[in-house]
């Protein structure tokens, strides 16, 4: 039944002692030290602190003088839900320490990605002295320089990966170990430190947005990332913000806020506005200053997330039939397919084909792509590496996003598989499900689950435990939802749930023993814990 490879990390854990399975979950993250298993089970405020970010003295000088001299400052966001949470504790950073400070947040269908020249030339005419961008910026060059000729000065704060020739901004405050409302929030503690220290704690409780973005932005929960969340997670489950608790609220969550309810759920909805309509929304939702508007436009989010959801699945849906199974990285396009959601489109081809796949939304002279891979190939590399044929590209190793001019797509997609060729093997191209260790029946308990819950947040970097469990005999089989697509299963004496695994039920049997690859996760209804299937293959 299973279509991957299962690689299991230590096969014969020594289970002498009472805490082995902490003991596996350390070696296969590599804390191999006391020290280092300390830090990561008990993540500190100072390792935020002691990220090192680019530029940043010079740059706070810069925002200090601003504040001084009463000069006009511009936030230039970005428009997904890092780029507004970054936003959002700039602006209100700012603000509380007496700038004069407005936020600028671009449309994605009409300027684009990033700084544009129009947007350059609108702050202009706002009287702007100062510009700093918040999750984007290090491939602006032109519009940097643009900006320098009209008198404007630019700090850059972002997390992207740079390229060959990056701009030359007033300063570049810039680290790829946090995502971007990270580095914003970094660079705000510096200007805090040497402005006013009285404004720390309302700066600290902004780790609830930075936290968020680290979600939503995909980026590893290790160092000072995993403690951004740790503490920002518990700031949520109090937060006094408005936008926050309306759309809580909106979504119906209940509960502990964890990395899924804002992955999966919260996160969606911010982005939604960006993705459709203006992300000037969402910022609003995020720094509104009282209960009634935040309802209203947490109702709003919630809309047009449902809206996005429709446009996803239908473009999904015909994209499938357009991929060719001779390549190896996927690029297809369509002038159908909604800019907005070219990205998602690419990760549920992803998950689909494990292949890197590149979706574009082809316009008239000039079409927008968006890009995701797989672990071992760099896709912001093989897309630059075609630069002759794009207007403009960045991302990170794992995600991408660039424009090209309609005429060149054949030839890009020509380009950048030959240019795949050497470095996909076979091996990457083969989907992998990396498990822990194996467990014993004996093992499944509320000890070993306690054991787990230790490492959380999990995410990028630390994955939720994975487990197998050869021969477990199914005692009972069913499916479960709307559309009979989850699979249920009760095995040993346990529940286990396969989500769009629905398919499989008729292939199972009671009595029949099967190995089972899945998580060991929470559940919410019954209390305790519940197998969440990963794989499965029949033995008999």
């Amino acid at each position: 039944m299973t279509q991957n490879t299962w690689k299991v990390k230590i096969s014969h854990p020594d289970k002498s002692k009472k805490e082995w399975l902490t003991q596996v979950l350390a070696q296969n993250r590599g804390l191999d030290t006391p020290k280092k298993l300390k830090e990561f089970l008990n993540p500190t405020f100072d390792q935020i602190i002691e990220t090192k970010i680019t530029e940043d003295k010079k740059a706070a000088n810069r925002v200090i003088e601003a504040i001084t001299k009463k000069q006009k400052i511009f936030v230039y966001s970005d428009y997904d839900a890092d780029g507004l949470c970054a936003t959002a504790i700039m602006w209100e950073t700012l603000n509380d320490l007496g700038a004069d400070v407005m936020p600028y947040v671009p449309h994605r269908l009409k300027e684009g990605y990033g700084m544009s020249i129009s947007g350059v030339d609108t702050l202009h005419k706002l009287g702007a002295n100062l510009i700093i961008t918040v999750d984007n910026g290090v491939t602006a060059v032109n519009q940097i320089e643009h900006a320098k000729s009209l008198g404007i000065d630019v700090i850059i704060t972002d997390h992207h990966v740079l390229s060959e020739n990056p701009p030359k901004p007033y300063a570049l405050v810039h680290t790829t170990q946090l995502c971007g409302a990270g580095v914003a929030w970094r660079f705000c503690w510096d200007i805090v430190q040497i402005l006013d220290k009285t404004k720390e704690e309302r700066l600290k409780d902004r780790l609830e947005l930075a936290a968020l973005a680290t979600i939503a932005d995909l980026v590893p929960l290790t160092t000072g990332n995993r403690a951004i969340v740790k503490i920002g997670l518990e700031k949520i489950g109090n937060t006094k913000r408005h936008g926050l608790k309306a759309l809580m609220k909106s979504a119906n969550i209940k509960g502990d806020i964890g990395t899924f309810e804002i992955g999966h759920i919260l996160a969606p909805r911010i982005n939604a506005m960006g993705r459709l309509e203006h992300g000037l929304d969402s910022l609003r939702l995020l720094c509104a200053r009282n209960q009634s508007q935040a309802d209203e436009l947490a109702v709003l989010l919630s809309k047009t997330n449902s809206k996005r959801q429709d446009l996803t699945t239908s473009a999904v849906t015909h994209a499938r039939g357009l991929v060719r199974e001779e390549h190896i990285v996927g690029v297809i396009s369509h002038e159908s397919w909604h800019e907005g959601v070219i990205g998602l489109v690419a990760s549920r081809l992803v998950e689909s084909f494990h292949k890197p796949m590149i979706v574009i939304s082809r316009g008239p002279e000039k079409s927008k792509g968006s890009a995701r891979s797989i672990p071992g190939f760099n896709i912001v590399e093989a897309i630059r590496a075609q630069g002759e044929y794009l207007v403009d590209a960045g991302g990170h190793p794992m995600a991408a996003g660039f424009t090209i001019e309609t005429r060149h797509i054949d030839i890009f997609t020509q380009k950048i598989n030959a240019h795949a060729v050497s470095i996909l093997t076979q091996e990457l191209l083969t989907p992998i499900v990396e498990i822990e260790c194996p467990l014993a029946i004996e093992d499944i308990s509320q000890a070993n689950f306690n054991q787990i819950t230790k490492f959380e947040p999990y995410g990028v970097g630390n994955p939720l435990p994975v487990f197998i469990t050869r021969n477990i005999v199914v005692e009972d089989v069913r499916t479960v939802g709307q559309k009979n697509d989850h699979l249920k299963l009760q095995v040993d004496g346990f529940g286990a749930i396969g989500f769009n695994m629905g398919q499989h039920s008729s292939q199972i049997r009671p009595g029949y023993k099967i190995d089972l690859v899945y998580n060991l996760t929470e559940d919410r209804y019954s209390g305790g814990f519940q197998l969440k299937i990963k794989d499965l293959e029949i033995q008999a």
